[in-house]
């Protein structure tokens, strides 16, 4: 094994070790490792193949561990489709056809609605806040015992940051406007859509331009800028809206089944959580980057009209947001409780935030 990767692979789990948050292998910890032993993983994701940033830091996290476990641990990713379809993910994982995903907790809403608090949660926690909660506010442990019925391990890898608020063919000036809209809008958004009087629909991303230029869509949300232009949204919609209220810092998780987990030795676990806490901050970062530079890009089309919701609609999702989210806390213990520990981390923290971030960004602003 290569000297100077067999020195970073122990540096790395010995400052580690007082992290937590990775849970212990079946194996006695006192063993020593086989370093020549080899394990050939799969991981299979809900993005589409050649999805940049998405699928790209898939890809990348394999490559980081193939290299810092000198191909002891060998990731072949698959794309959503490629070997199951890109909602069976969960499945695939949990039941052990494949050892890895990569998607988002809200897409098995209709399986674990709990899991959504570890996605995103409309007028919620940014990315700061999401990443403050989940690594040192017990976030992450509490994540792992919801997935621990369905043999799962998850870790953080990516956020979306602060997404847009989608694309309409009308104006949007009240929340009369909403009534009767077709809307693509998924997760605790899409229940919120519908209790303001909206119609919302579950469509898969490659549909999407065709239905809200054909009609079959009023509206869409996507992700933002860089993204949306990729798939041409701007040419099929003439309204842009901001800011996403329905998902302020939607984390990815990568995935991993328990039992195989377990198999594998310490130090490759190790690789494996700071491979997905790198490529966590490179796909936020990624996002950040892309986006800045399409927004400029978006500005100069004359046909696009960048506007912000109006505070009465802002006000109006923000007060269905909080009965949706009740309502389902009330039928839902393990909703409850998961509700609960997200919302005492975020009263606590938004103190601090509004007195940094809220109150810097507001000087900016100043003359």
């Amino acid at each position: 094994m290569n000297k100077c990767i067999l020195f970073l692979t122990i540096s790395l789990a010995l400052f580690l070790t007082a992290c937590g948050g990775t849970p212990e292998p079946a194996a006695n910890k006192n063993a020593a490792v086989d370093l020549t032993k080899t394990f050939k993983w799969k991981m299979v994701t809900t993005w589409p193949a050649n999805f940049p940033i998405f699928q790209e830091g898939a890809e990348r996290f394999a490559d980081d561990v193939r290299l810092m476990s000198n191909e002891r641990l060998d990731i072949h990713v698959y794309a959503g489709g490629e070997l199951v379809p890109a909602l069976q993910v969960f499945d695939a994982v949990s039941g052990g056809v494949v050892e890895m995903g990569h998607g988002s907790p809200y897409y098995w809403a209709g399986k674990v609605p709990e899991a959504q608090f570890f996605s995103s949660v409309p007028f919620g926690m940014t990315a700061k806040g999401m990443n403050a909660w989940l690594y040192n506010a017990g976030g992450l442990e509490l994540w792992n015992e919801i997935y621990k019925p369905f043999n799962l391990i998850a870790f953080p890898m990516g956020n979306t940051g602060v997404q847009m608020g989608g694309w309409f063919n009308k104006q949007i000036n009240t929340m009369d406007d909403i009534q009767g809209l077709r809307m693509r809008i998924p997760g605790l958004g899409g229940k919120v859509f519908k209790k303001a009087g909206g119609n919302p629909v579950l469509m898969a991303g490659s549909e999407i331009y065709t239905a809200l230029e054909r009609g079959t869509l009023d509206a869409t949300e996507w992700v933002a800028p860089f993204h949306d232009m990729r798939l041409g949204l701007n040419r099929a919609a003439k309204y842009y809206y901001y800011p996403g209220w329905h998902e302020p810092g939607t984390v990815f998780e990568l995935m991993i089944n328990a039992a195989k987990w377990s198999l594998l030795p310490k130090d490759l676990q190790k690789i494996v959580e700071i491979a997905a806490a790198a490529n966590s901050e490179w796909i936020y970062a990624q996002m950040e980057f892309h986006n800045q530079q399409a927004l400029a890009e978006l500005k100069t089309k004359q046909n696009v009209q960048i506007l912000e919701f109006p505070k009465e609609v802002l006000s109006g999702f923000k007060r269905l947001t909080r009965e949706t989210l009740d309502e389902e806390a009330a039928t839902n213990p393990a909703f409850r409780r998961v509700y609960d520990a997200y919302e005492a981390f975020r009263n606590s923290y938004e103190s601090w935030d509004e007195l940094s971030e809220e109150s810097y960004q507001a000087s900016l602003r100043l003359e």
